[in-house]
């Protein structure tokens, strides 16, 4: 994939929160996006030009494909990320938007086209990662310093959990499968592990694998112990009602804690780099856009690519500057944007977003849940992800 590289877009003044993009849509169009802020936003500008639903949803990722695949694909326009994106780009259910860029895409910029072979197949709206959240009141309060490693949130969540001053020192999204999957992904890639060889053959190594699993065996210990059916969204919320201190969780979230029209401790959220693994940071760069169903006709095509247009309006992010990291014109890096930009300036990885590796993550996620909650030890539990993903990759034709 030839992508370019992520820098943020040329800053604008920044006009009224109600700013909405200029537009008019008279033919009928579906979109299917995560939930998280930035969609909510986009997609609200969408209602706004007419004929437009949305159908906003966490577990989308898991629903792409198929939709896409119908003929008529079942929505217009589509919500993706790295991951996400691959099998539709492998299977060429996704519209190449050269044309339409030409046409109405004007205000975009060419850092946010995803081109493969000279066909642009989405149009990046965000820049994403994970990276650390934290109460400055409670830290400042405690003395704390800011971590950088995870052995010094652990000392840190001591001193909290001492001082009881919210219900559980950390927030982890440990919701068992693409979760708890991506937790171990993120702190793996950190130790500079790999996963896969050339021939998708599994090269995890054991040692590196088993200190991960330690590591988020005692993250849970001072996390809800609900924490298997915890999300994004549920971290998010558990800032919000101040009910933890700390968590290494998505840009896209940072301007939600500190809404102050949902959370309770509204400024008092800050943003820092993710947290270092012993050889990078135990986080991933992704980014999060939009892609045009192929499988409608072109005037459903070309309406569906205005609106993706309209929602990243330069007048619209400006007005929702701190929401995302936006790739978009108009933004302007903020408060917000500090975690994320330090987490990709400490060489924070791409994902690694082949189709092997999204049957290795599904093998982690549905094996994993059994070592967290002391049903399998360390190497067991390895054993068995590593014979799943095997069983599943030569199903998949990739071995």
């Amino acid at each position: 994939m030839i992508t370019k590289p992520i820098i943020f877009a040329g800053a604008m003044a920044l006009i009224g929160s109600g700013a909405m993009a200029d537009c008019e849509n008279t033919v009928p169009v579906k979109s299917l996006t995560n939930a998280f802020p930035a969609y909510v936003i986009m997609t609200d500008v969408m209602k706004g030009c007419g004929n437009f639903e949305a159908e906003l949803d966490k577990d989308h990722r898991l629903k792409v494909q198929d939709v896409l695949s119908s003929d008529p694909a079942l929505y217009t326009i589509v919500g993706v990320a790295n991951a996400t994106s691959v099998p539709l780009f492998d299977q060429e259910l996704v519209r190449p938007l050269n044309d339409l860029i030409e046409k109405h895409g004007q205000n975009l910029n060419e850092n946010q086209f995803i081109t493969i072979d000279g066909n642009v197949l989405a149009v990046a709206a965000l820049f994403n990662t994970q990276h650390l959240m934290y109460r400055e009141d409670i830290f400042n309060d405690l003395e704390i310093e800011v971590p950088t490693t995870w052995d010094e949130v652990f000392e840190a969540a001591e001193t909290i959990e001492a001082a009881g001053l919210v219900d559980y020192p950390l927030g982890g999204y440990y919701m068992a499968g693409w979760n708890l999957g991506f937790v171990f992904v993120n702190h793996y890639l950190g130790e500079g592990g790999a996963f896969l060889d050339e021939n998708n053959n599994p090269i995890i190594d054991a040692d590196k694998a088993y200190l991960v699993m330690e590591r988020m065996k005692t993250a849970a210990s001072y996390m809800d112990p609900e924490y298997l059916v915890s999300d994004t969204t549920f971290v998010t919320k558990q800032f919000q009602q101040g009910k933890i201190a700390i968590a290494n969780l998505w840009a896209s979230r940072a301007g939600a804690v500190n809404d102050p029209n949902e959370s309770t401790v509204a400024g008092n959220i800050k943003m820092a780099a993710g947290l270092m693994g012993s050889a990078q940071p135990a986080s991933t760069v992704w980014w999060d856009g939009w892609v045009v169903a192929k499988n409608i006709t072109d005037e459903e095509a070309e309406a569906g690519f205005k609106l993706i247009a309209a929602a990243m309006d330069p007048a619209v992010i400006a007005a929702n500057n701190d929401a995302a990291v936006w790739l978009a014109n108009g933004f302007t890096p903020g408060l917000a944007a500090v975690g994320a930009a330090a987490t990709a300036e400490a060489g924070a990885p791409a994902y690694p977003a082949t189709k092997a590796m999204a049957v290795m993550h599904t093998a982690l996620g549905n094996g994993l849940s059994a070592y967290m909650t002391g049903d399998k030890d360390a190497e067991t539990a390895l054993a068995d992800i590593l014979a799943d993903y095997e069983v599943a990759a030569k199903e998949a034709n990739l071995l």
